[in-house]
């Protein structure tokens, strides 16, 4: 992340969340990225957001088990899916692909690759990164949500960490 960031009330950091459908795992990063902000009173600094890079789900909520997950830990999954759009890449400040192939469809969006220091990948920031990347477990069992909400945690946590170095009050 850029030092060059400087986070205020006037200039809020825009985040952005991506998945394939943005019903499962994106929707849980802005949940529970937003209950860690809420948690340490830093709301006015920052936006959260999230989409997917496919159209399958515009406008629905986030995935029963994915909010059945959330609630068990005190988070509420309050988004509706919609498209990663172009105007995307300029608007937001990070963006946050969950796997390989979704941060290549968001590249190949940046024809001109002018955004590609503020597009990486989710577990660049967690501190067990693994195999890079949060694994979609939509076809799998609670289980696999279980294990999604934890990896998301563990990186919005360690992300939060890392932003709020650059606020200034």
């Amino acid at each position: 992340m850029s030092e060059k960031v400087q986070i205020t009330k006037e200039n809020p950091f825009k985040i952005l969340f991506v998945c394939l459908g943005n019903i499962c795992r994106s929707p849980t990063a802005e949940g529970v990225f937003q209950h860690l902000v809420n948690e340490r009173e830093l709301q006015p600094y920052f936006y959260i957001d999230s989409a997917g890079t496919s159209a399958w789900h515009i406008g629905e909520p986030a995935n029963s088990k994915s909010q059945q997950m959330a609630n068990k830990h005190g988070v509420k999954l309050n988004s509706r899916a919609r498209k990663f759009e172009t105007a995307d890449l300029e608007e937001f400040d990070l963006i946050l692909a969950m796997d390989r192939e979704n941060l290549q469809n968001i590249r190949q969006l940046d024809t001109q690759n002018r955004f590609s220091d503020k597009i990486k990948l989710m577990r660049d920031f967690d501190p067990q990164p693994g195999d890079d990347e949060v694994p979609d477990p939509y076809y799998g069992g609670m289980d696999g949500f279980q294990h999604v909400f934890d990896v998301v945690h563990r990186s919005c946590a360690a992300l939060l960490d890392e932003l709020e170095e650059k606020i200034e009050s």
